[in-house]
């Protein structure tokens, strides 16, 4: 985040360092704390790991200078890539399925990069083996891909993380995120269990994803309506370590809703679906932490909240229930 004491060289010079800001609905003993992502200059938690990955796999060489970036993305990693790569003299293309924000690809496309769009139904499966297919057609272009990579793992343990610590003076008692990719959670948990074993870890998602099934529960597949998290196919998310994760938690489409539309109102805060849906696990742990339920080392919860609210105005999000398309 600029902080206006001097000027900068690059737009990249102002990704992360982001607000951490308490939310007024937690118990007053067990404050949980979230980090404002679309504090970043592309407006998502994302710009972090299209800046980490980017600089890192030019670094290893795994990426040539002036090459081609193809990424399998529901639009904010797109963005994130998009602001690196034009600053880094990268080429970027991203296969998106076609049911995800058009707001999102607009800004990819304004951003400088090429969209491709596969059908909604084939999921990210489908952009997945599209994106692979067009890098085999193409010289010098790779496929950073963050559902598998683990510089996105990396981007989150190097960068949130010890920013939410630093600023909680190392006392963060439950840390909480929604998993797409679960790069964010993983790297967040990497760091906090290596200063304090026993802290407490929660992994997000909607009803009818499946990352339930990776702790052995018997889950009901079906669609929803929250965008940016969960999955229908966990084999295509490797970064999820079972063994970082104290608990899944799955939250009503109905229920995030309600919370993006508590936020706005009540908090003054304009996030999306999935930071609302972090918001209610969040705060569930707080008091779960409270009520001595949850055994954390300190009582603190810290969560992201990945984007804002503005990239999905035109899907209904401030609507009626029904009304909202996700």
């Amino acid at each position: 985040m600029t902080t206006h004491r001097e000027p900068l060289a690059s737009v990249l010079e102002t990704i992360g360092e982001t607000p951490l800001v308490s939310l007024h609905a937690a118990p007053d003993d067990v404050p949980v704390y979230a980090k404002l992502e679309s504090f970043n200059p592309g407006a998502s938690i994302k710009d972090r790991i299209g800046k980490y990955m980017l600089e890192q796999m030019l670094a290893e060489g795994t990426l040539s200078p002036g090459g081609t970036v193809i990424e399998p993305t529901a639009g904010n990693t797109g963005i994130g890539i998009a602001v690196a790569a034009g600053r880094l003299d990268l080429e970027a293309v991203f296969v998106v399925p076609e049911r995800f924000s058009v707001e999102k690809q607009q800004l990819m496309r304004a951003l400088g990069a090429t969209v491709v769009n596969t059908p909604s139904e084939d999921g990210m499966g489908g952009a997945i083996d599209r994106a692979h297919e067009l890098a085999e057609e193409l010289d010098d272009a790779v496929v950073p891909q963050q559902f598998k990579n683990p510089l996105n793992v990396e981007a989150h343990y190097e960068t949130t993380a010890p920013e939410i610590y630093d600023a909680l003076d190392g006392e963060v008692g439950a840390l909480v995120a929604g998993c797409g990719t679960a790069g964010t959670l993983m790297g967040m948990a990497r760091y906090g269990r290596e200063l304090h074993a026993d802290t407490y870890v929660v992994a997000v998602e909607p009803e009818g994803s499946l990352y339930s099934t990776l702790q052995g529960r018997d889950v009901e597949e079906g669609e929803y309506k929250t965008e940016g998290i969960g999955t229908h196919d966990p084999a295509t998310n490797e970064l999820f370590d079972a063994d970082l994760v104290d608990d899944v938690v799955q939250v009503a489409d109905r229920d995030t809703h309600a919370e993006m539309q508590r936020l706005a109102r009540e908090e003054g805060q304009l996030v999306a679906s999935s930071a609302a849906a972090n918001s209610v696990v969040a705060q569930q742990v707080a008091w779960e932490i409270r009520d001595d339920e949850i055994d954390a080392p300190f009582d603190t919860v810290a969560t992201v909240f990945p984007d804002s609210s503005e990239r999905y105005l035109s899907k209904g999000v401030y609507d009626d229930y029904e009304q909202w398309e996700g």
